[in-house]
């Protein structure tokens, strides 16, 4: 798992990693530009939302979202991660902060059409997910929704099958979503597969 340090250091090549992968459809990428163009698609449904961005990265998909009018929120723990977005959305409100830790406190006390969340949540334990979630649920507005899209499987089997079929290419550290587990805890939740390891997980308020 990067630190703050691997991010800042990975910030400028961000992009151009993220697409090799999914132009081949392989792991752990494929179905990204599709996750993120349904996300954007759904966001865009409603009226001049407000949005908030968890680990928004260097705002690809909230860039376009601010573009469109829409009032952007976002935590990031990287410094040059803020610094790239910031260039993009020069009226967002972006703040530093390890989401492991939960919301910076400005942003806790908002409320949010949608809360968007793309390959950034795989960091934190199937717990942390979960408590987090609650908290997130929480700063919904009356009729608003968490839409993550990351990698992410239906079942515990076909996240063995991609571990498999990946090798090498693997990462250990990364605790990927398993829909039907986390269901558990959210039974109202509901999951898009996009690829063969992505997929857009909902959860209303």
């Amino acid at each position: 798992m990067l630190d703050k340090t691997g991010f800042d250091l990975w910030a400028d090549d961000y992009d151009k990693a993220v697409g090799v992968s999914d132009v081949e459809n392989t792991y752990p990428f494929a179905g990204y530009k599709e996750v993120l163009g349904r996300i954007f698609q759904t966001v865009l449904e409603k009226q001049n939302p407000t949005v908030l961005d968890i680990g928004f990265g260097t705002g690809t998909l909230t860039a376009k979202l601010y573009e469109r009018g829409c009032a952007i929120y976002g935590q990031d723990f990287s410094p040059r991660m803020i610094e790239l977005a910031s260039g993009k959305m020069p009226e967002a409100q972006l703040y530093q902060g390890d989401f492991t830790r939960g919301l910076v406190e400005p942003l806790y006390h908002q409320s949010y059409d949608f809360i968007v969340a793309t390959y950034s949540l795989h960091h934190l334990t199937d717990e942390q997910k979960a408590a987090f979630l609650r908290t997130l649920r929480d700063c919904l507005k009356e009729d608003g929704q968490i839409l993550i899209g990351d990698v992410a499987f239906e079942t515990r089997e076909e996240l063995d099958r991609c571990r498999e079929a990946a090798g090498d290419e693997w990462d250990d550290e990364e605790i990927y979503f398993v829909a039907d587990e986390l269901k558990r805890a959210f039974p109202e939740l509901s999951f898009t597969p996009v690829s063969c390891c992505a997929g857009i997980l909902t959860l209303h308020r």
